[in-house]
């Protein structure tokens, strides 16, 4: 398993509880403000539900 980059890229303002928890749960705390995490499936799982708020690249 590699390493994924993660970057918030739209706001989650007017967006569901459970998409804020997941933003949340995955350590991103602000816009464009990138974190580092090991690609396991529960974080590929996290990322696919909030798909169109990030951007994800391999490190």
């Amino acid at each position: 398993m590699g390493n994924i980059k993660i970057t918030q890229i739209k706001s989650s303002i007017d967006r569901s509880k459970r998409q804020k928890a997941t933003i949340d749960a995955l350590g991103i705390k602000k816009l464009h403000n990138p974190v580092i995490k090991v690609a396991t499936p529960q974080i590929m799982g996290m990322v696919a539900k909030v798909q169109h708020l990030i951007v994800v690249e391999e490190c």
